[in-house]
């Protein structure tokens, strides 16, 4: 008995990384804006033991347009947040989701004119 404690209390329970509420309600305040215009129109949400990632699709049956990484062992150094292109490229990195998500205001205007 007293070594099934022990056993039980030594091993960690990994928890994945994952969004907070507020954080997913920006992220899909900019995904829906782009699902009513007619861009974007499926989403993925992976959780891991380093990340909490968004993609982004066109289609479903395709790659990721983007990628929205949590990545908090980077918090300190580049910041946490990280948009990724479909090419693999980093848009934007920081430590702030609000300032990251700016990304994509550029094609906000790009669909208004």
């Amino acid at each position: 008995m007293r070594n099934q404690a022990l056993t039980q209390h030594s091993r960690k329970q990994v928890e994945p990384v994952a969004f907070s509420r507020s954080e997913l309600t920006r992220i899909l305040a900019v995904y829906g804006f782009f699902v009513a215009a007619g861009d974007w129109r499926d989403y993925a949400i992976d959780l891991t033991k380093d990340a909490a990632i968004f993609s982004i699709f066109r289609r479903a049956s395709e790659l990721p347009l983007y990628r929205i990484e949590k990545r908090p062992a980077l918090a300190r150094k580049q910041g946490a947040w990280v948009v990724i292109s479909m090419t693999g490229a980093v848009v934007k990195r920081g430590h702030d989701l609000a300032q990251v998500l700016k990304v994509f205001d550029r094609q906000k205007l790009k669909l208004a004119t």
